[in-house]
């Protein structure tokens, strides 16, 4: 039952951890935040938010509350938050921390959220990371701030000592997206895109381009926007150059703009990225930031309508509609709803039967009142599910053997 953010969370745009999740630390200044890390020898682990950002809601919401994230987060890090933004609700604690938010918004550079800081245990700065995602990449992202080798402050010295260091800036942009440092993913992707020639694209070229260009003020964008059809051609795959020139363009033009505390004017918007971008098709990422709005909106019928229309002209991943069906399961008992969902999930297992989305598939069937075939998909999923996953996939399981409901009434 893989929960993943539906769109744009590679790019940026709270409640404290749950139970299960991540505890974040309460009543403790800075200064008492890295002497209790030093102590317990464990790297500090900061999420910069703002109230009004979706993105950081989501993480709040969804991803940190999750056992296997507090299982790992709790074990490595010392945890806090500190919100960059000032509201009339806020309490005395977060006042407590206003002046120290202006410090780490100027010392750190704080420019989008949410922002994720990673300290050593002796309070150094040694990686960073903006955007969410889901909890098992979110988790896997996380665990190269325990790595020299991997921690993003090193790798960026390592760059700048070797600046036409191929393989190096391969590195280096991966690692500059995840950080959100422009200037960076601009200058080692011009020394990528130095190499390559419109004429010479393969596969390999096209794909590197799809997977890591972020601003539309690159030579990679540049190339991807001259170049859509044979960029397609070499992955096989319409409008794939599309979608990420629409994603890049988004999060420049809208990305401060959209607030998804209240439905979005979606034609002003559209009308406003389309004039700055007439040859982008915008028409795809809009139905997905309406997917997300009615998520965090809870309007299952029309999630229910915008997905089965986002089907009828262009593909969603795996994730996606592993992700879109999970939420009608867990929230909606509406018929309509249920049989879409159960669509989606199939034709998920279909693209990638992995536990996750046969857990997902099993749970929808039951819920449809269909337990034998059920029950075999819930076998299927246990047997190929990791050590974290196995406990919750034999729970689920048994309550379906014992005819007991595997979610919340």
């Amino acid at each position: 039952m893989k929960k993943i953010l539906l769109f744009l969370l590679i790019l940026p745009f709270i409640a404290i951890g749950q139970e299960k999740g991540i505890t974040f630390e309460q009543g403790l200044n800075w200064n008492q935040i890295k002497e209790k890390a030093k102590k317990e020898n464990k790297y500090i682990f900061v999420d910069i938010f703002t109230t009004w950002c979706g993105p950081c809601k989501y993480m709040s919401s969804t991803v940190f509350p999750q056992k296997k994230v507090g299982d790992f987060f709790n074990a490595q890090f010392v945890s806090t938050k500190i919100q960059m933004d000032k509201t009339d609700k806020d309490n005395e604690e977060i006042k407590s921390w206003y002046e120290e938010a202006e410090r780490f918004a100027k010392d750190y550079n704080i420019a989008a959220y949410p922002t994720f800081l990673i300290f050593n245990p002796q309070g150094e700065l040694v990686h960073r990371m903006v955007g969410g995602g889901d909890a098992d990449e979110f988790i896997e992202r996380s665990k190269d701030a325990l790595r020299p080798e991997t921690q993003y402050y090193s790798l960026l010295k390592a760059f700048h000592d070797n600046p036409t260091d191929l393989a190096l800036a391969h590195r280096m942009v991966r690692a500059a997206n995840t950080a959100y440092d422009e200037a960076t993913v601009t200058q080692a992707e011009d020394i990528i895109i130095s190499h390559t020639k419109p004429e010479n694209l393969t596969k390999e070229c096209a794909a590197y381009l799809i997977a890591n260009t972020r601003t539309s003020r690159s030579k990679a964008f540049e190339l991807l926007r001259d170049n859509p059809e044979k960029i397609d051609a070499l992955l096989e795959k319409n409008g794939s150059a599309n979608r990420v020139l629409a994603t890049v363009a988004i999060n420049e033009v809208l990305g401060t703009k959209i607030d998804f505390n209240t439905e979005p004017n979606w034609e002003a918007l559209k009308a406003e990225i389309s004039g700055k971008y007439s040859n982008i098709n915008f028409d795809p990422i809009f139905k997905l930031m309406k997917a997300q709005y009615y998520v965090q909106s809870r309007d299952w019928s029309s999630l229910t309508d915008i997905v089965n229309s986002y089907l009828t002209s262009e593909d969603l991943t795996s994730n996606q509609l592993n992700s879109f069906a999970w939420e009608i399961f867990e929230n909606s008992t509406d018929a309509a709803c249920l049989d879409a969902a159960l669509k989606w999930s199939k034709k998920a297992v279909e693209q990638d039967a992995r536990s996750a989305y046969l857990d997902t598939y099993a749970n929808l069937l039951y819920k449809k009142g269909d337990k034998t075939n059920a029950i075999k998909w819930q076998e299927q999923a246990l047997s190929l599910a990791n050590d974290d996953e196995q406990d919750n996939y034999s729970d689920t399981l048994s309550k379906m053997k014992s005819d007991l409901p595997t979610w919340e009434l």
